[in-house]
């Protein structure tokens, strides 16, 4: 039994091995405009958000702003579609949780106003592979985020 066990370790340290090197292996390219400063709405979300950890958390890290510039700035896109026929079937804005970590006052938006939405209030999935599709209740508006995988120019 004892034999047996301490064959598998080695290879249970070349599985993790592999899985650690294909997960640094993913490289993120970053266009250009996320060198730019953040602008006012951008710092305003932030804010919102992660209220009095906005420093630590977001402003200190230099590659989680990153990400945070790149997300609002080329992965988010909000768009209408009043044609159901080409309307793309999502999850709803409302079966999302809120992204109240640093912020327990944060409240859903009773009302979409697309140049007031706040797309870091949810718990959107910002950071997976794939590209997702939201919908905003009862309106025409998706909520498309693309992954931070692919290519942007």
């Amino acid at each position: 039994m004892k034999l047996k066990s301490l064959l598998v370790l080695p290879f249970l340290f070349l599985c993790v091995l592999s899985f650690s090197q294909n997960q640094k292996s993913t490289n993120i390219n970053y266009p250009d405009n996320v060198n730019a400063p953040l602008t006012k709405k951008e710092k305003n979300m932030i804010e919102e958000v992660y209220k009095s950890e906005a420093k630590e958390m977001v402003y200190d890290n230099e590659e989680f702003l990153k990400d945070i510039k790149h997300l609002l700035r080329n992965r988010i896109l909000i768009y209408e579609d009043t044609d159901p026929k080409t309307q793309k079937k999502g999850k709803l804005l409302s079966n999302v949780p809120l992204s109240n970590a640093y912020n327990k006052d944060l409240k859903r938006d009773t009302k979409f106003k697309l140049k007031k939405f706040n797309p870091l209030k949810y718990q959107l999935d910002f950071f997976a592979k794939g590209t997702y599709v939201y919908q905003v209740d009862n309106t025409n508006y998706f909520i498309q985020v693309t992954s931070q995988y692919r290519t942007f120019k």
